[in-house]
């Protein structure tokens, strides 16, 4: 079957102007994410550089160096900008950038808004210190902060039609949220320890004796950190092959997009499990020939195909 090639919508200057700003921030402040939506038609680049403008807005909030009161303010304010999105009640003539973006999105695409209440859920967790004891607590934050955006995200992507087992794809998106934030969160753990958090779980760091935390750059004294990470990246690895599944629902490009994003996260993930002790010297990336080689892999269908194989298999 031949498919057209649809034109794209007419976008107005003030539209534009937006989108642009979102562009512009998604280059500058999330490189990862930003390599993996360059692979997609313009629209649906456009509304995922919205999404994150705004999540990045939500995020700052809580990253910030405001006093936690006003943190909370300035984060129910942002919901409240949400409402205005969802009621329709933000025109292109609207001063914020980010909110005619994502109103302007959210009109084209099917998306979900309400993750971003999720995301913002999330980050109050933060703002009000809580800990996680167990990898099922654990679980709820990553779904508000991560899980969510996979679901956002789908709502953009769309999946194929007549793709068999679609109905489930929301919930491959949001399994392939947690894999990605759990990457984070072991890539992070010095960083966020210095900032007085913890995500990691405090049974699994009292089981590999980490539960002094991790204030420098070698392990605690005592301690079973490379077991503390190889259990983590185990439990990562089973969250990607589960959240992988998503790639044989989408069009090529939008699966090409996802491919791109989370195989620069489980290669993050395959030199953390090399070097676990890394984590606490600095910061772990990849360089730009290896996220280029993970964008090209994504752009063919590999990861897709791999998948599609595997299902078969387990079908059979």
């Amino acid at each position: 079957m031949i498919r057209t090639v649809e034109p794209a919508p007419h976008v107005s200057a003030p539209v534009l102007a937006a989108y642009r700003y979102c562009e512009a921030v998604t280059g500058q402040q999330a490189r990862n994410f930003a390599y993996g939506i360059r692979l997609l038609p313009t629209a649906k680049r456009r509304a995922m550089s919205a999404l994150y403008a705004f999540s990045r807005r939500v995020d700052d909030i809580g990253d910030g160096a405001l006093t936690d009161d006003v943190k909370a303010a300035r984060l129910e304010d942002t919901r409240a900008l949400l409402t205005r999105i969802r009621e329709g009640a933000v025109t292109q003539e609207d001063t914020d950038p980010v909110a005619v973006a994502l109103a302007h999105a959210a009109g084209r695409f099917p998306i979900p808004l309400g993750g971003l209440d999720e995301l913002i859920d999330g980050v109050l967790m933060d703002v009000r210190g809580e800990t996680y004891e167990t990898w099922e607590d654990l679980k709820v934050y990553c779904r508000c902060v991560a899980g969510a955006i996979g679901r956002l995200s789908l709502g953009v992507f769309g999946t194929e039609p007549g793709a068999r087992g679609a109905e489930r794809a929301p919930e491959y998106a949001d399994t392939l949220g947690l894999a990605l934030q759990l990457t984070n969160i072991l890539r992070d753990v010095r960083e966020d320890a210095e900032g007085g958090r913890v995500y990691l779980p405090a049974d699994d760091l009292a089981k590999f004796g980490c539960s002094a935390g991790f204030g420098g750059p070698t392990p605690p004294e005592g301690s079973d950190f490379a077991g503390l990470v190889h259990f983590e990246v185990r439990r990562a690895r089973a969250l990607f092959a589960e959240g992988y599944r998503l790639l044989p629902l989408l069009d090529r490009r939008s699966g090409a997009c996802v491919a791109a994003m989370a195989g620069i996260y489980r290669r993050l993930l395959d030199r953390i499990e090399r070097d676990p002790a890394a984590v606490l010297r600095g910061r772990v990336s990849l360089p730009g020939r290896e996220k280029a080689f993970v964008a090209v892999r994504g752009l063919s269908g590999l990861d897709a195909r791999h998948v599609t194989r595997k299902t078969v298999r387990r079908r059979a």
